[in-house]
């Protein structure tokens, strides 16, 4: 039997959280639109968050693209963080840094194995 890596498993759970994220998004909940328009963001916006955690989960899955999704996800985390901390929300900004932090992880593991391969 194939034994998943701990880098794999790490890419898989953080791509399990990305499809939840992305499916609250685009799906937009009242709830989610609500909040999306406290903090002065367009209306269509949500569509953008999803897409880009959608990009995310599906970039994590695959050790070629890992590293990419890594970054995007790092992005998506950074501007969710930044908005919460604005926002005076701090509470709730402990897991986008959370979320970050093991996408900094994931994306150094994934270039250090493909650093590896190629070298």
């Amino acid at each position: 039997m194939h034994k998943l890596s701990w880098r794999s498993l790490l890419a898989w759970a953080l791509a399990a959280f990305f499809v939840v994220g992305s499916s609250i998004n685009l799906l937009d909940p009242p709830s989610a639109a609500a909040e999306y328009q406290g903090w002065g963001y367009p209306p269509w916006f949500h569509f953008v968050t999803g897409g880009m955690e959608l990009a995310t989960a599906v970039l994590l899955v695959a050790a070629a693209t890992r590293f990419v999704g890594a970054a995007v996800g790092c992005v998506v985390m950074v501007g969710a963080a930044a908005t919460l901390v604005i926002h005076g929300d701090y509470a709730h900004a402990v897991l986008p840094l959370v979320i970050l932090a093991l996408l900094v992880v994931a994306g150094w593991a994934a270039h250090r194995s493909q650093a590896t391969v190629s070298a």
